[in-house]
């Protein structure tokens, strides 16, 4: 089952895709410029009755002219399935696609990054027949942000690396530089990125500490009507982003529908439409269930 500090941890991505150039551009990796990034589906499903599903796709395009995929997978623990499950993933995409796929690996402890970032090596040892290599990212290479001027100037990746480092003993400073972060970016930015860090750190110590500071630094938005223009704005926001996502994938979007979607005012009806954006072959198939 996922739950709420996994989905945080690939929800940042999909926030900021931006964030996995930067990060590996701190560690000496050398991936090319991105110019441009959009979300693909995550289903992974074959004719068989079978479902795989990553954590979040993306395609990424480079200023060299040469794209990849990004398959972010969040991992919370050690898990010997997975490697198996990985180089499914990666093979499928590659003949899915006929694009170069990554897979980086999102952990929050130093044991299951290293683990996550072996080889995986398919075939007799004499000669392998296929070698996986995972980026996996957790707080022994993320960087651990604690000065607020340089939290500022990076949100999310502050906001990453809070949550890398929730189980830290440094983690109280990091999480103070966030929170002072936050007060310099607009309102909506800044609550979106304060629930991402609170599901990231799951019920670590950390976690409190995190609430205890919002409930001062935030305050404001938790009053009645704060509350109300909250969710009007999210619903707003929501249905923008549905139709975004289908015009990006190239789904022609019809007057009728587009004023359906717009019209739509239930934050939990969006978020059904924008999951089913991501793999709807029509826009109509968004109201499948209505």
């Amino acid at each position: 089952m996922v739950n709420s500090s996994h989905e945080a941890m690939h929800r940042i991505f999909q926030e900021d895709p931006g964030i996995f150039t930067r990060t590996f551009r701190t560690l000496g990796i050398p991936f090319p410029e991105t110019v441009e990034v959009s979300v693909l589906t995550t289903d992974l499903t074959e004719t068989q009755p079978l479902e795989r599903r990553l954590d979040t796709l993306l395609r990424v395009e480079t200023a060299d002219g040469r794209p990849y995929l990004l398959a972010v997978e969040s991992q919370g623990r050690k898990d010997p399935a997975k490697p198996s499950s990985w180089t499914y993933y990666l093979a499928h995409l590659h003949a899915k696609y006929g694009i170069d796929p990554v897979l980086l690996v999102v952990c929050q402890d130093e044991s299951t990054a290293r683990w996550a970032a072996r080889p995986i090596r398919i075939g007799p040892p004499e000669w392998p027949s296929l070698t996986v290599r995972p980026l996996a990212l957790g707080p022994h290479n993320v960087p651990a942000v604690t000065d607020p001027s340089v939290a500022a100037l990076d949100v999310p990746l502050a906001a990453f690396s809070a949550i890398t480092h929730g189980k830290d003993p440094n983690a109280a400073a990091i999480l103070e530089a966030l929170a002072t972060a936050l007060k310099t970016v607009d309102e909506e930015t800044a609550i979106i990125f304060s629930e991402l860090t609170e599901l990231g750190l799951g019920n670590t110590p950390a976690a409190q500490i995190w609430r205890n500071l919002m409930a001062i630094d935030l305050s404001f938005f938790r009053s009645e009507s704060s509350q109300r223009l909250r969710a009007e704005g999210k619903a707003e926001g929501k249905a923008e982003a549905v139709v975004q996502v289908l015009e990006q994938r190239g789904i022609t979007v019809a007057d009728g529908v587009r004023a359906r979607i717009n019209g739509c005012a239930d934050a939990d009806t969006l978020a059904r439409w924008l999951a089913r954006a991501l793999s709807v072959e029509r826009a109509e198939e968004l109201f499948v269930d209505a």
